[in-house]
C-alpha cells in the first residue's frame, strides 16, 4: 500500500517536452515592485510573474490562463512562420530571438541562481485524465563547482495539498543513494522509508516526468533544444502580450499556437510568464487541440511557482532524509 500511494508522489519539473517550445521566447530586463528582499538578501516573490521584450501596451490587461482577445487585453504582437518549409528556412522566423533570448536567460541562471526554494502548483493529464491540483514546498540546488568540489543537482519535496498526500516528503540527488528517490507517504502509513527508481512504474504513477528533469535551469535547457526543432519544422505562431495580471500582478505572457496537429509539435497552444525581477519562467501551461471541432482546449499540464526565493544558500542537509526538520523514519 506504501509502494502504491508513493508511486502518485509528483514530479514537479515542468513539463520538459510540451513547455519547450514556448518558455524559450524571452527573458527580458524590468523591475517588480512586488518583489522583496529578505534579511539574508535573498529576493522573492509572492505571485509568478514573467515578462517579455519589444511589446506595445494596447489597452486593459487579460488574466492568466486566457487568450487575450481585443477588448481583454494588451496584445504586443503575432509572429507568424510562413506555411512552407522552404520559405521558413529562408526568412526569418518567429521563434528567432525566442531561442537567442533563451540562451540568454539560461546564461543568467548559470552565472547567478545557484538554489531557490517555492511552493509549486501543479495539475497534469496522464492518460488521458487531468488529475486534481496538488501543491507542495520545493528546495532546488543546481549542480556547480564550488571550492573544487562538484555539487550535485538537489531536490526536496514536501506535499501539502490535497489532504491525502499532505506531509509526503520526496528527496532526490543525483549520484547518491544509487541514484534512486528517498520517499516516505503522510499520515499512518508514513513509517516507512522507501527507495524508487526514478523511471520506476510506482514513480512515474500519475507523473509526466521523471524527478531529474525539474527545476528552472533543466527547463530552459530543453527549451531551447525544442523551439530549435520547432523552427525547423516552420509552422507557428508566436504572441506575446504585457500586462497580464497573475494574484494581482503585472506579467507578460507569450503564447505559441500550433495551428495543425502533426509531428513533432506536441501541443496546440503553450503559455509561459517571465518574472520582471527574477527573469526566470515561473508559470507555464501546454493545452492539447480540441477533441471535437469547435470544442474547447484541454490542458495537458501547468506549472506555477509562488514564494520564489532565489540563493538562500541551501546545504548538504536541506537533502538528506536524516535532516531533524523532516520526517523519515526507521533510518
Amino acid at each position: 500500500m506504501v509502494l502504491k500511494r508513493l508511486g502518485s508522489w509528483l514530479q514537479f519539473g515542468l513539463s520538459a517536452a510540451a513547455i519547450v517550445t514556448v518558455t524559450s521566447t524571452c527573458w527580458a530586463q524590468g523591475t517588480a515592485n512586488s518583489v522583496t528582499e529578505t534579511p539574508n538578501g535573498a529576493k522573492q516573490t509572492t505571485e509568478p510573474v514573467f515578462r517579455v521584450s519589444k511589446l506595445v501596451d494596447n489597452g486593459t490587461p487579460g488574466s492568466a490562463g486566457e487568450a487575450p482577445s481585443k477588448d481583454s487585453g494588451p496584445v504586443a504582437s503575432i509572429a507568424r512562420s510562413e506555411t512552407n518549409p522552404s520559405a521558413a528556412t529562408a526568412a526569418p522566423h518567429p521563434l528567432d530571438e525566442a531561442i537567442s533570448l533563451a540562451h540568454n536567460g539560461l546564461g543568467h541562471m548559470r552565472s547567478s541562481i545557484f538554489d531557490y526554494t517555492a511552493t509549486l502548483v501543479k495539475r497534469e493529464q496522464v492518460n488521458g485524465k487531468v488529475g486534481e491540483q496538488e501543491a507542495m514546498e520545493i528546495k532546488i540546488r543546481n549542480p556547480r563547482m564550488v571550492d573544487g568540489r562538484q555539487i550535485p543537482f538537489s531536490v526536496y519535496m514536501r506535499f501539502v495539498k490535497p489532504r491525502g498526500v499532505a506531509g509526503r516528503e520526496v528527496i532526490f540527488v543525483d549520484g547518491q543513494n544509487k541514484n534512486q528517490i528517498v520517499a516516505h507517504e503522510s499520515g499512518l502509513i508514513g513509517f516507512k522509508t522507501v527507495h524508487l527508481d526514478p523511471t520506476g512504474w510506482l514513480a512515474m504513477q500519475n507523473n509526466r516526468h521523471p524527478i531529474y528533469e525539474a527545476g528552472l535551469e533543466n527547463l530552459v535547457l530543453k527549451l531551447v533544444e525544442k523551439a530549435e526543432r520547432d523552427r525547423a519544422a516552420g509552422l507557428c505562431e508566436v504572441e506575446y502580450t504585457k500586462d497580464v495580471k497573475i494574484n494581482g500582478r503585472p506579467c507578460t505572457k507569450i503564447q505559441v499556437l500550433h495551428k495543425e496537429r502533426r509531428e513533432p509539435y506536441e501541443f496546440h497552444i503553450a503559455e509561459v510568464f517571465i518574472d520582471d525581477e527574477l527573469q526566470i519562467p515561473v508559470r507555464y501551461a501546454a493545452y492539447d487541440w480540441p477533441s471535437k471541432a469547435g470544442g474547447q482546449r484541454e490542458l495537458i499540464e501547468e506549472y506555477t511557482y509562488v514564494n520564489v526565493k532565489l540563493n538562500v544558500g541551501l546545504t548538504d542537509l536541506d537533502f538528506d532524509p536524516r535532516n531533524p526538520a523532516y520526517n523519515y523514519k526507521g533510518l
